[in-house]
């Protein structure tokens, strides 16, 4: 299991909301076919077929808890991950 699988396996467990790496959350989204544009610190994502962007922004080095349950909404709505992300 590589380094992207086991991410996207804790942000679906929901149960390390607040330790998640935040280059590494828009790395994964942008491995997962998201395309993204920064405007400040705000990371913007977006694919088509998906109706919601994420407007994500890092707390320090991590990601916000509340961005990340948004994300896990976006990844089970829509089953990305669902094919290999490494």
């Amino acid at each position: 299991m590589g380094k992207y699988e086991k991410l996207l396996a804790r942000i679906l467990a929901g149960t390390s909301d607040v330790q998640i790496d935040f280059g590494d959350l828009c790395h994964l989204l942008s491995r997962l076919g998201l395309s993204e544009r920064i405007r400040g610190d705000h990371h913007i994502f977006t694919k088509d077929g998906i109706d919601e962007i994420l407007n994500l922004q890092p707390k320090g080095r991590l990601s916000k808890p509340y961005q990340v349950k948004q994300v896990r909404n976006i990844l089970l709505k829509y089953h990305l991950g669902d094919s290999n992300v490494d």
